[in-house]
């Protein structure tokens, strides 16, 4: 099956009870048993729910998985990852980490034991020198949040493997319509699927997705006990979003090509940040991993100037001035302030989210009139 086709119909099983087309909405917290432990494979939607079913099996589908689990969150996903650690265990991961994941890692589980190392990830050769008997795990984004660097996920892959070591993608930014980390040696995927797999910034829901019987198995027990699981509501549209996923990401990344040369081409703007570009770090690799360069860009205008930054997001009429990315409409946010303010400016400046920095999410309007907005917006 193709994966236009498994967004729609991966991993779903026919409505017994009615014949519905789309999964229903089981708004339920138990279910009725015939003596103690006989029902029919639900006892309470804490570990099990059908609709919350439906949509991990489309998550293993389209990820080209064998297991997929539902979270109430991106970050309650990671955090079910990190669990998977004891106290002494080492991470390694990129420096221009996502600001909500390197809180995490840092505030909360660096507390339990920890220990983290942040990195530059363009080349698996930087990595090397901080293997070390308690190192677990490798954490990597690609694109990253926000600088849209690239990771060469086969490289990190048998880097991992040769260490005994577990591979973990947050793929949210490119989703498996572009990239499929799976394919390419990772053992864990995550999502916030809030953004690109819902849609529709309707949502707030997170995704793993692995192969490995085994490492699937730890991890429901994780999400069983823990609790960090979705609604069934949330679940069913985020389930109705994959359904058009593939549409959607076509003219998102068709807009953004468009968006990103306009701004390469502005007097005003310094620089550009879109892995489309050759001139882009490690675009080759990201022109053989993905099947197409995303829809999210950031750039920076001439004098890094913080206040021309906020005038220019100020200014932005079609444009929503918003946390968050992924959704239909176009956003821009400034992550100095917004996605990466819990990041030290010393640190976040390092990797390169300086004060002039704007990120955009491309949405699927008109591409004519995302780019009148931002030139009028720019001056």
């Amino acid at each position: 099956m193709k994966f236009n086709t498994k967004t729609i119909h991966g991993g779903q099983i026919p409505e017994k009870g009615y014949g519905a087309v789309m999964p229903p909405i089981y708004q339920t917290s138990t279910y009725s048993q015939t003596s103690p432990g006989k029902h029919k494979g639900y006892e309470y939607s804490r570990t099990h729910n059908p609709t919350r079913q439906a949509l991990e099996s489309s998550f293993a589908s389209i990820e080209n998985g064998k297991y997929g689990l539902a979270f109430g969150s991106g970050l309650a996903a990671i955090d079910a990852v990190l669990k998977l650690l004891s106290p002494g265990d080492e991470v390694i991961s990129t420096n221009d980490l996502y600001g909500g994941s390197y809180r995490l890692f840092t505030s909360v589980f660096k507390n339990f034991g920890i220990k983290f190392h942040f990195t530059k990830m363009n080349d698996a050769k930087n990595v090397e020198n901080l293997i070390n008997d308690n190192t677990k795990m490798i954490w990597i984004e690609t694109p990253t949040n926000p600088m849209m660097n690239i990771i060469d996920i086969i490289s990190f892959s048998k880097l991992a493997k040769s260490n005994n070591l577990l591979l973990a993608v947050d793929n949210t930014f490119a989703t498996p319509f572009l990239q499929v980390p799976l394919d390419l040696g990772a053992d864990i995927v995550m999502h916030s699927a809030t953004k690109y797999l819902a849609g529709h910034s309707d949502v707030v829901l997170g995704a793993l997705i692995v192969k490995n019987k085994s490492l699937a198995e730890r991890l429901y027990f994780i999400q069983n006990a823990s609790g960090a699981i979705c609604g069934p509501m949330d679940s069913f549209l985020t389930l109705r979003g994959i359904k058009t996923l593939h549409v959607r990401m076509q003219r998102h990344c068709q807009n953004a090509k468009k968006i990103a040369l306009f701004l390469k081409k502005h007097p005003l703007i310094e620089k550009v940040f879109w892995p489309g570009f050759k001139s882009h770090p490690n675009h080759l690799i990201a022109k053989n991993q993905m099947s197409d360069f995303g829809a999210m860009i950031s750039f920076t205008s001439k004098g890094n100037d913080f206040n021309k930054a906020l005038k220019i997001i100020e200014k932005l009429k079609v444009f929503t001035l918003a946390e968050s990315l992924g959704g239909v409409e176009s956003l821009a946010g400034h992550p100095a302030s917004m996605t990466h303010a819990s990041i030290p400016k010393i640190e976040r400046e390092a990797s390169g989210v300086v004060d002039s920095l704007i990120r955009l999410s491309i949405g699927i309007e008109d591409a004519d009139d995302l780019i009148l907005d931002l030139k009028q917006a720019i001056g």
